[in-house]
């Protein structure tokens, strides 16, 4: 049986590397990113893209160690043309904002390459009610089944909780 294959976008990574936060919403999102980590990603085929790799090596060095570590041994998808093009076209139909290029470019790369899940902590652009129906009408609209786009909480089986 074929795993399902998952697109872990950088947020998912940041918090899964990061110093524990004294904000408590953060370090609940950290330690259910972990949990996963550790307890539910041997379930899923795992990919990153390169824009993955480059977002995780900005910023402090003691962190960019932790988070290439994570990031280890993770089969990297390319940014192809089919996945610019349709970045476009989430941005021109305001399934994304326009100042948003690399999230529009992460669910981009996850559809292009046909991810059954994005896993992301970015409610903001990415996994976020109001905009969702949107980006999947844009994505099925291009050509592309969209990912089902959810937190790492999300993807924890429910009766193992």
């Amino acid at each position: 049986m074929n795993k399902p294959r998952v697109y872990l976008e950088t947020t998912v990574v940041s918090y899964a590397a990061a110093l524990p936060s004294r904000d408590l919403v953060v370090a609940a999102h950290q330690q259910v990113t972990r949990e996963w980590m550790h307890e539910h990603r041997d379930a899923y085929h795992i990919f990153v893209s390169q824009l993955v790799i480059t977002e995780a090596t900005a910023g402090d060095e003691e962190a960019i160690k932790r988070r290439l570590a994570i990031l280890q041994g993770l089969e990297s998808l390319a940014l192809t043309d089919e996945a610019a093009s349709l970045a476009r076209a989430l941005i021109e139909r305001r399934a994304v904002p326009k100042q948003s290029v690399e999230d529009a470019l992460h669910i981009a790369v996850a559809a292009a390459h046909g991810m059954d899940y994005l896993l992301t902590w970015n409610c903001r652009h990415i996994a976020n009610a109001t905009m969702r129906g949107r980006i999947e009408a844009v994505c099925r609209a291009c050509g592309y089944e969209p990912p089902i786009i959810c937190t790492p909480e999300e993807l924890i089986d429910a009766t193992e909780r």
